[in-house]
């Protein structure tokens, strides 16, 4: 490694933080030095695995954390004092349902791009980045570059900034230098760019299918512009960039479709060499079937790392794939001198954080100015498409019997759906609000408004969202039914925004892109006519279709 490298941009460092880390390199054992490739995932509070993340001394963990700022700072000193160097403590800050436990509930991307105002956008991320430090998170894994441009792409959607590239620009550079300026590291992802394949890279492989000239007015020109800005980390996903390499191999064949994760290519002649990026690399999740799909663990771990990844993103059994790390060692397929290299960069980025010095206490989350902010600003969020029957505002007295049809709010990691708030919320306003069972007689005579709500967010290993029509109504003659023609009906959606797809005709559509009960609220306030709804669509809502806009 040429220390001399961290003394240049994304790092920065000045000669007592590179003596630092030239002198806690030299201090680690060869075992260490493996040990610290990795990242582990911390959900939960179970002593067991707890003591396991201390008993490996990881360079980093990822933390799911509780609601308890004190319990998670205390949690994460715990596991620093186990450690040979502190550790980089990362999340996925992707606002809405990824919010800190307890923090203020933010909007998510698309939200934000909705909005539209980049102030706003730095604000957001202000607070995000000091909530995040405040309970010891000092690396995110955002913003997210990738482009919306497949719209049945259930794996971007609500996490990213939208399709147009301007936009999307404008808006995560912004959130990464804010991030950066307030002590939390962005990962730009998903390296070399999502969004055009439809599939999601925890279930395969996915594909970037742009011609290179495509590539660089697209994703090049984002992931130059975050190199520029000084982007500390990059996050190599689990996609395939074939145009390329065929660009460098035109025979290449198979290997044309080798993740990112995996490939040499990718991340050390294109990403390092070509856009000059001389930060971190970190593996997007090790788990997932992009990865596991290509190859065996005992050999895909350690080609993260001869790939040009300097963090192997989680574990599923940490000592097992420590085994297969050391392997490859000892048989030469990955070498010491790739390792040292990669730990430099860890130990760069951890003193371009200030990690090498004492620690200050910082901040504390979830402030009542905070979540002020979050409610003013998740007012400005709620898109209105269309309302082509003049239904809103909504008035209890004209429309007092509410049927509301729900499959409530899906988020990856919990087994059941979530309930919605809104429908007590309108109960507090005065409307009467029946929640819809399949053996329920729908007609004007029993209900004055039906109101359809669906919570799907970006899902992790949902191959596709949509609107499922048999799933919401519970019956296959039901679901062949639509009433709006009887009743006035509005479909909501705090979540995927192109359930048009499955109902053009809907007369009245909004999409508000977050479930999150502060989401909710505003959109009550809207619906009753407290305030204006935004008209700034930052996806195609009607999904090319030309009748839905009807």
């Amino acid at each position: 490694m040429n220390f001399d490298q961290l003394a240049k941009a994304p790092f920065n460092l000045d000669a007592e933080a590179i003596a630092w880390v030239k002198s806690t390199l030299a201090g680690l054992t060869p075992d260490d030095k493996l040990r610290q490739l990795f990242n582990l995932r911390i959900a939960g509070n179970n002593p067991a695995d707890l003591d396991a993340v201390r008993a490996f001394r990881p360079g980093g963990i990822t933390r799911h954390s509780g609601a308890d700022m004190a319990a998670e700072r205390a949690l994460i000193a715990s596991l620093n004092a186990a450690a040979p160097v502190p550790l980089l403590v990362s999340a996925d800050l992707e606002g809405s349902r990824m919010s800190l436990a307890g923090g203020a509930e933010m909007p998510n991307p698309l939200a934000l791009a909705a909005i539209d105002d980049v102030e706003v956008t730095a604000e957001v991320s202000r607070i995000m980045a000091e909530e995040a430090r405040a309970v010891g998170i000092n690396w995110s894994f955002t913003p997210v570059l990738d482009i919306n441009a497949a719209f049945r792409s259930a794996i971007v959607a609500t996490r990213g900034f939208g399709s147009d590239v301007a936009t999307i620009e404008k808006h995560a550079l912004t959130q990464m230098r804010v991030f950066q300026e307030h002590g939390v590291a962005s990962a730009v992802k998903h390296w070399p760019g999502e969004g055009y394949d439809d599939r999601d890279q925890h279930l395969v492989t996915t594909i970037n299918p742009l011609s290179m000239d495509e590539w660089e007015a697209t994703f090049g020109r984002l992931y130059r512009g975050a190199v520029e800005a000084g982007a500390l980390s990059v996050m190599s996903g689990h996609i395939a960039l074939p145009a390329f390499v065929r660009s460098i191999d035109p025979a290449a064949g198979i290997e044309a479709f080798r993740p990112a994760s995996l490939s040499r290519l990718l991340n050390e002649e294109l990403l390092r060499k070509r856009l000059g990026f001389n930060g971190l690399i970190v593996s997007d999740a090790t788990a997932m079937a992009g990865m596991g799909s290509w190859a065996k663990r005992s050999e895909t771990l350690p080609e993260l790392v001869t790939a040009g990844c300097d963090v192997i993103l989680f574990a599923n059994n940490p000592e097992q794939d420590l085994g297969y790390v050391r392997k490859a060692v000892e048989d030469g397929r990955l070498t010491m001198e790739r390792v040292d290299e990669a730990i430099a960069r860890q130990l760069g980025l951890k003193a371009a954080l200030g990690l090498h010095r004492p620690a200050a206490e910082i901040g504390a989350i979830a402030t009542a100015q905070n979540q002020a902010y979050a409610e003013g600003v998740a007012q400005r969020a709620p898109t209105q498409v269309k309302d082509t029957q003049d239904l809103l505002p909504l008035d209890p007295r004209k429309h007092r019997r509410v049927l509301v049809v729900s499959g409530g709010i899906v988020f990856p990691f919990l087994p059941h759906p979530l309930p919605f708030a809104l429908p007590e919320m309108l109960r507090q306003q005065g409307f009467e609000v029946t929640e819809y069972t399949p053996d329920m007689e729908v007609s004007p005579e029993r209900f004055d408004l039906m109101l359809y709500l669906f919570g799907d967010e970006t899902l992790l290993t949902r191959g596709r969202i949509f609107l499922d029509w048999l799933a919401l109504t519970g019956h296959f003659g039901k679901a062949m039914q639509r009433y709006w023609h009887e009743i006035p009906t509005a479909m909501i959606s705090f979540g995927y925004p192109y359930m048009l797809y499955d109902a053009p005709r809907v007369p009245t559509y909004i999409n508000a892109y977050s479930t999150t009960e502060t989401m909710q609220r505003a959109v009550v306030n809207l619906l009753l006519g407290k305030g204006q709804w935004n008209r700034n669509s930052p996806v195609d809502p009607f999904c090319g279709l030309e009748d839905a806009r009807y």
